[in-house]
């Protein structure tokens, strides 16, 4: 079993910065993927940013030039630096980790999700 632990979020006026920090533990061999995705109540899943084992990184549309992943010190962590938010990235950022395992296998896990709300 993985555990996704999510730090970060809050409060924060439009134009302001905010960093999301994620940490993955438990059995894990290696992780081919790690990043995060934001979802709302009622609305569907977006994806925000993402980063794979080789370093490539993908970003939702409206979060390109503001938003960057980058690995965390420790190891299997991300972290998300949010510049020049706007309302409309008020929402629920989940980390999410894609995980191999030594037989082959892969599992995704979800973490339980941090509220960052932006003030107009």
């Amino acid at each position: 079993q993985v555990q996704l632990v999510e730090s970060g979020g809050g409060l924060v006026q439009a134009g302001g910065s905010l960093r999301l920090s994620c940490a993955a533990s438990g059995s894990i061999f290696s992780i081919n993927a790690m990043g995060w995705y934001r979802q709302a109540p009622g609305k569907q899943r977006e994806l925000v940013a993402i980063m794979t084992s080789d370093g490539s990184t993908n970003y939702g549309d409206s979060m390109k030039g503001r938003f960057t992943i980058s690995r965390g010190s420790a190891k299997n962590t991300v972290s998300l630096q949010m510049n020049s938010l706007k309302p409309e990235d008020t929402d629920v950022y989940h980390c999410a980790a894609q995980v191999a395992y030594s037989s082959g296998s892969i599992a995704n896990y979800w973490g339980q999700g941090t509220q960052v709300t932006v003030s107009s």
